[in-house]
């Protein structure tokens, strides 16, 4: 295989389609789709399925596309460490976060040192946080309860406790802490499977055998912010994670003590790549000082 060959092949998947990648790369479209033909001729193999104007990945191609995205990511790293006058970083940092709350403060200092890098921010639980990441989609990860696993690298970013999510006016006002051994006599809203929120709570019935049945299902913290914002019954939200709704109540329970861990999480093979290890260096000083301002 030829380097000319393997390029052609990731940029198509990078910018999904010949026109797109031969732009990215300044060279024909013909060229581009004779080296990709090349390489799935010389090792016979289908690495695109072609229908229409529409171009996919088959199963061997997202394989090669992982080991491509490192192979060009190492290329990357090496040309910084030879770029020696290299000062401010640049390109696009993907994060994927169950909250951004944990981490503003250190993306608006990461972003004043390194105005050239453009930040994008993704939610979705943690299933599909570390799917991303261990798929070359993003960099950076913020999930709920610590993830131990031998291919990640950690940040503990915190505790904050797990609350009970009402409209306002949803129980008395006067209704300051709420039981959770009664919430069995309410209608409660779960977040999907995935959820480590909703695993959280899950997990804290079980221990005190309590049986807790979700009267409604949601996918996404927002879309289960509207649904409780709608007088529906009960959900369950990180006091980090609250914000400022004024349609929402979050109230504490008084009988448990339920939280979540925020954990930063990346790649432990990326972990050198220079916008990961900035950012990282961002957060690991935002909470430095925050520890010396308690």
């Amino acid at each position: 295989m030829r380097y000319s060959q393997l390029r052609a092949f990731h940029y198509v998947a990078l910018h999904g389609g010949f026109s797109r990648a031969a732009r990215a790369l300044n060279i024909s479209q013909p060229s581009v789709s004779d080296q990709v033909r090349q390489l799935e001729q010389r090792h016979d193999v289908l690495l695109f399925t072609r229908e229409a104007r529409q171009v996919r990945m088959t199963t061997a191609g997202e394989a090669l596309f992982r080991l491509t995205s490192e192979m060009f990511e190492v290329e990357e790293r090496i040309g910084v460490l030879f770029d020696e006058n290299r000062a401010a970083l640049s390109g696009h940092l993907r994060i994927m976060a169950d909250s951004a709350m944990h981490i503003t403060d250190a993306i608006g200092r990461f972003r004043e040192t390194n105005p050239e890098v453009f930040v994008t921010i993704r939610t979705g639980n943690t299933e599909d946080l570390l799917r991303r990441l261990r798929n070359y989609e993003a960099e950076i990860g913020v999930v709920g309860n610590s993830v131990s696993a031998p291919d990640l690298d950690s940040v503990d970013l915190g505790r904050t406790p797990i609350l009970a999510l009402v409209e306002k006016d949803y129980l008395p006002k006067s209704t300051r802490s709420l039981r959770f051994r009664d919430l069995g006599h309410s209608p409660l809203i779960y977040r999907e499977k995935g959820s480590r929120t909703r695993a959280q709570v899950e997990d804290e019935a079980a221990r005190l055998k309590i049986g807790l049945v979700a009267s409604i299902e949601v996918e996404g913290r927002e879309a289960m912010r509207e649904v409780v914002a709608s007088g529906a019954g009960i959900g369950f939200i990180s006091e980090a994670e609250f914000g400022h709704d004024r349609r929402l109540r979050a109230i504490p329970f008084e009988d448990v003590d339920i939280g979540m861990s925020e954990s930063l999480v990346t790649l432990s093979a990326r972990r050198d790549v220079p916008l990961i290890r900035g950012f990282v260096k961002a957060v690991q000083r935002v909470l430095a000082e925050s520890r010396e301002d308690a």
